[in-house]
């Protein structure tokens, strides 16, 4: 039985008493969090915030069997619940039965295909969105996030936006409105929050400020003075039950639900490679597609909402010792306690409170040096970075990763499309051969071109070697030097299909036919050799192919020797 668990929970074979010891101190420290940031995040996604109690137990649960990594912390957080908010306030008034059905619809579609994607092992399609378009789009759902919760942090009546441009007028428009008891709560406790984890990381700052202003809203009765509360929270556990499957709402859902999934499987591959111990095993993206698939499933049938990796809770876990998921069954099984008997205690929370609690928790994903970093190295990357902030911010949240991963793959198909050739000259300084663009006080020869290809050659960029090649031969036929060669260094080409080997017959062919140009490939690789005999280069071209280096192929023509001086 205890082999059994150990397997399950993904144990170290030496896990023992102490580290179980260390497993409940971590445990509670994450439980601690999870309460408060639970509730909050459930009311950022337009949920009743017991919502967020609901799937911060199951989910939990089920991970710790289901999941690879051994710190991870899952439950509610601030990028998935605005995405929720954003794909389904378009359908149905937060806070509404329609609206929580919708949720439950869309948790259930995000765990299905993340475990289809976990089946199918297409965790590498991480690989396509590059970490720019991550940090543009974070940055700005970060800035969202806050925007959204300003309405309950000041206690203005704001209307439920998704775009950055509509929320940012409206709630311009009734600044006149603020509420100055819920302000004056909501800053202090942001205030709190911060001052609290600058001065220690570990300490519970989010159960101070919710116990303090709770407490100080009960006692001088706020509540009938305007300041908005949590109020009723369910005790006990819900039922289970079927989210209601409606094929026409799926297809309406399918778009944010596509974006969760994908979000959950970056965010939970950067967190278990961060805090990733040199021991520790190594990280099974598929495998923790399946974990959090399922449970998202499981939270969906028991009135939860879709969850996936924390950073902040898994840095804290890691933090305070965790060693296996033993500490997440004990988060999961603190919140089932306080379900059963602390629910009464949030009566008098004040939502400003829990807004406070979000704009900590988001300040930190605002990243623009991310931006300004990818500008400094590779503009085009930066422009991805702001192409993916700027549509997030205007066209809308659910949409903006997908804009941004579509143009990030563009520019890398214009890359892939367009390799890197370069035409070689003579170096003195360093006795070789050097890119003559790099090194402008190489010498060219005016009888030969000297071609570098370093890219594998393929359809997609087979007919832009073709061209290049052309060019190259066309400026010696302009140079009328008799005879002329062109040798094409092969060392950077490690695979070659059919319609790159078609590109270069056609070279060959059609130029190489009066005897007065000949065209040499050098260094080419085993791999390379081998496609060129497939396709019948001894017998059609036997020449062409030299066994030698581009120096020793120079040797051989022997040009003037003066451009070596």
């Amino acid at each position: 039985m205890l082999q059994k668990m150990r397997n399950g929970l993904n144990l170290p074979d030496d896990y023992t008493s102490a580290a179980l010891k260390q497993d409940a101190i971590a445990g509670i420290t994450v439980f601690v969090m999870l309460v408060p940031q639970g509730m909050a995040y459930a009311v950022l996604a337009g949920l009743p915030p017991v919502m967020g109690l609901y799937a911060s137990i199951l989910p939990l649960l089920i991970y710790a069997f289901a999941g690879s990594s051994r710190q991870l912390a899952i439950g509610p957080v601030a990028m998935a619940s605005i995405l929720v908010f954003a794909g389904v306030s378009l359908l149905a008034e937060p806070q509404s039965p329609e609206y929580v059905s919708l949720v439950l619809l869309l948790t259930l579609m995000v765990g299905g295909i993340q475990c289809l994607l976990g089946l199918v092992n297409a965790g590498t399609l991480v690989k396509f969105i590059s970490q720019n378009v991550i940090n543009g789009f974070t940055s700005a759902a970060a800035i969202m996030i806050g925007l959204s919760q300003a309405g309950n942090f000041v206690g203005v009546d704001v209307l439920t936006q998704t775009q950055f441009i509509p929320l940012l007028m409206d709630l311009l428009t009734n600044l006149s409105q603020i509420h100055l008891p819920t302000a004056a709560i909501g800053l202090v406790s942001l205030i709190a929050l911060i001052g609290m984890k600058k001065i220690h990381t570990k300490l519970p700052a989010s159960l101070f400020v919710v116990a303090g202003s709770t407490l100080l809203v009960y006692v001088l009765g706020l509540d009938e003075a305007g300041v908005a509360i949590v109020g009723e929270v369910p005790q006990g556990l819900p039922a289970f039950s079927l989210p209601e499957v409606n094929p026409a709402s799926m297809q309406l859902l399918l778009p944010t639900a596509l974006t969760i999934a994908l979000i959950a499987m970056m965010e939970s591959l950067a967190i278990t490679k961060t805090l990733a111990d040199r021991d520790s095993p190594p990280v099974n993206i598929n495998k923790e597609l399946r974990g959090i698939g399922l449970a998202n499933i499981g939270s969906s049938l028991f009135s939860g909402y879709t969850v996936t990796g924390s950073f902040s809770r898994s840095a804290v876990n890691h933090a305070t010792g965790a060693v296996s998921q033993v500490s997440m069954v004990i988060a999961a099984l603190g919140v089932l306690g306080t379900l059963f008997f602390l629910t009464p205690l949030f009566y008098y929370l004040p939502l400003a409170v829990l807004a406070a609690i979000i704009l900590s928790a988001v300040t930190g994903l605002i990243s623009l040096r991310s931006a300004t970093h990818a500008f400094r190295i590779k503009p085009s990357d930066g422009w991805v970075w702001v192409v993916t902030f700027v549509s997030t911010l205007v066209v809308g949240i659910q949409w903006g990763l997908l804009i941004g991963a579509g143009v990030s793959l563009c520019i890398l198909i214009n890359r892939i499309s367009h390799p890197h050739v370069t035409e070689l000259g003579w170096h003195a300084k360093t006795q070789t051969y050097r890119d003559v663009e790099r090194f402008p006080d190489s010498v060219v020869i005016s009888t030969i071109k000297l071609i570098r290809i370093d890219a594998r050659i393929h359809f997609s960029n087979a007919a832009y070697l073709e061209d290049y090649l052309e060019t190259k031969i066309k400026e010696l036929e302009q140079k009328e030097a008799e005879p002329s060669h062109v040798i094409v260094d092969m060392a950077g080409v490690n695979d070659i299909d059919t319609m790159g080997i078609t590109a270069l017959e056609r070279v060959v062919e059609k130029y190489e036919t009066d005897g007065e140009l000949h065209i040499w490939f050098v260094n080419v690789k085993g791999q390379v050799r081998e496609l060129l005999e497939q396709a019948g280069w001894e017998r059609r071209f036997p020449e062409n192919i030299r066994p030698s280096t581009l120096s020793g192929l120079m040797k051989e023509i022997k040009p003037p020797i003066d451009y070596m001086i």
